[in-house]
Parts: C-alpha cells; structure tokens; sequence
C-alpha cells in the first residue's frame, strides 16, 4: 500500500491507496501544534501495512537530502512547527522508504502526471491560499536544488490605491504579504469568501497575482500555469487575471492561448494527495 501526507498550513490530508493508485482511505485534519497533529497521523497510518510514503508539506522545508536538517520544517510563521523535524517524527513510527518536498510540489507533480498538465514538459502550479506557494515542474522534473523556490515571496509592485501594510511577518508587502487569503481578509476586514464579486478587491488581487505570473513566465517560460487554491474558488478571478497578465506581458512574450496557458486544476483539490501518492509509488519503481 502506498500512503501520502499533504501537510498544508490549515489541514493535513493523509491518504491510503493501492500501487495502482486507487485511494482506499483519507482523513482530513487541523493543523494544530505537531503533538496534536501528528499523533493523529500516525494512528491513521498505523491501521494500513504501507510500503511507501511521499510527503509534501508547507515551508520553508530542507529537501536537500545531504543536510544535516533534511526533513526539517525551517523558517516558517508558524511558531510552534519552525526547525520541526517532520521526517524524523514521521520515520520513528514508520520504517519505509519517504519522499519529502513541499505540498505546492507535490500538486505540480500530480497535475503533471495526472492532472491538466499530463502530456506537457513543464508546468508551474500556484496555490493561493493561507500563503502562496509555486511548485516547478521543468523537464519533467520536479525543480531541484539545495533549496525549493520560494515564489510566493517575490517582491512586485504596489497599486497605488493599496495602503496596507503587508501581512507577512518576514517582508510585508511581498506577494503572499499582499495577496494571500489572510492578507485580503485582514485588508478588507471581510472574509475573502464573503467579498462580493464587483468589489475592488478582486481587481487588486487580480493585478498582484498577474505581476507574479507574468515573473514567472518570463523565467521560466513554462509550458503552462495553474492556480490553485482556496482564493482561486472565487469563479469571476481567474478571467481578470488573465486580462490583467495580458496587459503587463504586452505582446512581448508569445502566448498562443491565455485560456490554455492558465487555469485551474484539473484534480482541484486533490493534486497535492494525488502527487504525493504518485512520489511514493516512484519510491518502489525506481
């Protein structure tokens, strides 16, 4: 059996399947401190004999397999889970081989094996959510370094309507300060599922989140971008993303298709449990 953890900065989604990638269990978890959150994963994972286990979770996380603090959950605003030795606690109960990357990676992978990006080269998914996280697929391959990209923590440039502050603790005003769930809520004083679809909000959101995505296309030039997300459930955001990423690109760039270029998952919002089941069953084919 093939066994995967989302670990998200909100919930943890841990999922059981079969080598042939058929999910037999999930259970869906609050994020809390790691004694309470993980202790209720491993009972889950201790009912099912696993082989494998891929894990993608929120960072900053060491993925450089030769560090000293590999599997370590590095600089991260929530406090009680910074320097957490995730891969440790994970492998005292458990003696199986485990993939371990960030969750907006493992989404990347599974909407690139799987997803709307199956049968391309390249691919970049974005969530927008609590935070804002890229997971990189070039190549066919999971972007990899000593570190993963950090692209929700890019700088761009302010409307020059938008007096907040930033709500980052490490930057303000980066795009996660600036366009994540937290910082429109805390922008606005209104939950973003509670903004209305003609509010300015959406037209300021769009053009944050466009600056982003026009960055990394010229970086990267992927073959396609999805964004992810629980910001990006608001239907109305992704065409004024679209025309406002037109705009900026001004015809510098080919993009043959806008409406194939962005979009939304395919897997919605099982891209992350998917890739990181599809990580551990490369762990027992490889």
């Amino acid at each position: 059996m093939l066994g995967a953890i989302e670990a998200g900065g909100t919930k943890f989604v841990c999922a059981i399947a079969d080598l042939n990638l058929n999910i037999i269990d999930k259970i869906v978890i609050d994020t809390q401190t790691p004694d309470k959150t993980l202790t209720q994963v491993i009972q889950f994972f201790s009912n099912y004999p696993i082989q494998s286990l891929g894990i993608g979770c929120f960072g900053p996380v060491d993925i450089d397999i030769n560090s000293k603090t590999y599997g370590y959950i590095t600089s991260t605003p929530k406090l009680p889970w910074q320097n957490f030795n995730f891969v440790q606690a994970i492998t005292t109960h458990f003696s199986v081989p485990i993939a371990f990357n960030t969750d907006v990676n493992i989404a990347a992978y599974g909407e690139f094996r799987l997803g709307v990006a199956r049968n391309k080269n390249s691919c970049i998914y974005l969530t927008i959510g609590t935070g804002i996280g890229g997971g990189v697929i070039l190549n066919k391959k999971i972007l990899a370094s000593h570190h993963h990209p950090e692209m929700g923590h890019i700088f761009i440039r302010r409307d020059e309507q938008d007096k907040f502050v930033g709500n980052c603790p490490f930057h303000n005003d980066c795009l996660e300060g600036l366009a994540s769930g937290p910082a429109v809520e805390k922008r606005w004083n209104i939950k973003p599922a509670n903004i209305p679809d003609d509010h300015f909000a959406w037209d300021l959101e769009a053009f944050y989140l466009a600056q982003a995505i026009a960055n990394y296309t010229l970086i990267f030039a992927p073959d396609m971008i999805i964004l992810g997300g629980g910001i990006m459930h608001k239907a109305h955001l992704l065409p004024k993303v679209k025309v406002e990423f037109l705009k900026l690109l001004n015809g510098y760039f080919p993009i043959r298709s806008v409406d194939d270029y962005l979009t939304l998952p395919a897997l919605e919002n099982n891209s992350g449990i998917i890739g990181g089941l599809l990580l551990a069953q490369d762990l027992l084919n490889n």
